[in-house]
């Protein structure tokens, strides 16, 4: 992994400070990419960049840079305001696994080891060294369609690795976790209902290929604990 800026730096997070019974702001992120607003947070963090207006909304803009990063929710005990001015815009997801189906990989300030080891998956599936910007270029080809959706691929369920997200062609605004043998679905709260697909089945995969590669070769995300109940 080549040396970079700073990517959390020098605004760091960070523990969301809110005031008390405030709306929640439209920074919490789906495995589909989307960007809503709901009042869990979730366990992980990250951004694309200054997407949000001054009075802290996000317009039609998705993102503002093709490094698009999951990082640490707390970092040597730093706070400051939410979507603050200028500022980038603080996403929020569930787990580690939710952000990388939306298209985010580990950041370089607060996750380091991290980004070294899915850099490292990501150079054993293609078989050559893999430099940051070119997992950017990559990823942001596999998450983007040329009209800005996110684009999804075809596979067999039973021949992806455990870690990435997918949906059902029956339940297409649903998301489900493969972990463990286990198909769970996606809630902002956490994982709750298994749903019984057989391995044979066809699903469109949220994960962007180069993520799936990169978990097929070793890396293991993080997933929230609801998983494992």
């Amino acid at each position: 992994m080549s040396p970079s800026a700073p990517e959390c730096q020098p605004i760091l997070k960070l523990n969301e400070i809110t005031k008390e019974n405030e709306m929640p702001l439209q920074n919490r992120v789906t495995p589909h990419g989307d960007i809503v607003a709901f009042p869990e947070r979730g366990t992980m963090m990250g951004n694309r960049g200054t997407i949000h207006s001054a009075d802290r909304t996000i317009g039609r803009r998705r993102w503002a840079r093709k490094a698009w990063l999951c990082c640490r929710l707390d970092w040597k005990g730093i706070q400051r305001q939410v979507m603050g001015p200028a500022s980038y815009t603080e996403l929020f997801f569930l787990d580690e696994a939710t952000a990388l189906a939306a298209g985010h990989r580990p950041c370089n300030d607060c996750r380091r080891e991290d980004l070294v080891r899915f850099c490292s998956a990501v150079g054993r599936a293609w078989g050559n060294a893999a430099r940051t910007s070119a997992i950017d270029e990559a990823l942001h080809a596999d998450r983007v369609t040329l009209d800005g959706t996110k684009r999804r691929f075809e596979a067999r369920l039973g021949e992806l690795p455990d870690g990435i997200m997918f949906t059902l062609p029956a339940h297409a605004d649903a998301a489900w976790l493969r972990w463990r043998g286990h198909n769970l679905r996606w809630s902002a709260a956490g994982y709750a209902q298994q749903d019984a697909v057989g391995s044979n089945a066809e699903v469109m995969v949220l994960t962007p290929r180069t993520t799936v590669e990169a978990i097929r070769a070793g890396y293991t995300p993080d997933v929230h604990p609801t998983a494992d109940q």
